[in-house]
């Protein structure tokens, strides 16, 4: 076990990593510099989504709009993690709590997020999204 990172170090750095991966690919800017692969390498098979309107989404569906919305952002859009924390956990499981704010179109946004990862050595930071559920803290302004 020595030098090796805890799980909830691997999971908090893949919701960091993910992010920004998410910035690299939406900003047009930007987005020929982005590896659409690592998205997909982050995501488990059987992933699943509550997004935060309500609407359950598998895996087809997130990566089919991660996909489709390439180069949609102009450069002012921005996405920050806060108040990452653990919640349950067993040896291969984990449950990471966070704050996600986004800045798009000089509107503002922010969501509480739980996340489940599993561990996996094929995927970026050795764990994989397995479920996300999001809730709105601040509705985008419109």
């Amino acid at each position: 076990m020595s030098g090796e990172r805890s799980l909830f170090s691997r999971a908090s750095a893949e919701v960091i990593d993910l992010h920004r991966f998410f910035v690299d690919w939406f900003v047009a800017a930007r987005a020929n510099t982005a590896d659409f692969g690592r998205f997909e390498r982050a995501m488990g098979e059987d992933f699943s989504m509550v997004a935060p309107d309500g609407q359950v989404l598998d895996r087809d569906a997130v990566v089919d709009h991660v996909r489709t919305s390439r180069a949609s952002c102009d450069d002012g859009f921005a996405i920050s993690i806060d108040d990452i924390r653990p919640g349950w956990q067993d040896a291969d499981t984990i449950v990471v709590l966070y704050v996600e704010a986004q800045l798009r179109g000089g509107k503002r946004s922010r969501r509480q997020s739980s996340a489940v990862f599993t561990t996996s050595s094929s995927a970026p930071n050795g764990v994989e999204w397995r479920h996300l559920h999001e809730t709105w803290l601040q509705v985008p302004e419109r």
